[in-house]
């Protein structure tokens, strides 16, 4: 039987995620470290989340030395993947058309960021199928 997916992450425990994709391996010190730096958050209100995130198998943790080190368990490319398709189906009815003409009507892209757009439009359109 194939394992259960992991359940998408919190808004919290992104978070905790970036700073670990970051970082790399880190101990609960330096992600609420690096956590604070940005917003008031306590040090056992970080390790509460890190250890919710080891039971839904978000991370791993490296118990054998004295101080516990933890690692992201999931790829960041595939959860930005995972989370934009839920944000795309939920508040776009699937249309990456509408999510892009809102994002570029709302934010002003700069031209290197327009340059970027239109090399992946062009990749893109040499993929499909004739």
């Amino acid at each position: 039987m194939e394992p259960l997916p992991t359940p998408p992450p919190t808004e919290s425990e992104l978070e905790i995620l970036q700073v670990l994709w970051q970082q790399g391996p880190s101990t609960v010190r330096q992600v609420n470290d690096l956590l604070k730096a940005r917003r008031e958050i306590g040090y056992t209100t970080t390790l509460k989340f890190m250890q919710i995130m080891l039971e839904k198998g978000l991370v791993t943790r490296d118990a054998t030395g004295k101080i516990h080190i933890y690692q992201a368990a999931v790829e960041e490319a595939s959860t930005q993947q995972r989370l934009l398709k839920r944000f795309v189906d939920t508040l776009f009815r699937g249309s990456a058309s509408q999510l892009v003409m809102q994002a570029l009507g709302n934010h002003e892209a700069s031209s290197e960021e327009l340059d970027e757009i239109k090399l992946l439009i062009e990749q893109m359109e040499k993929q499909q199928p004739k």
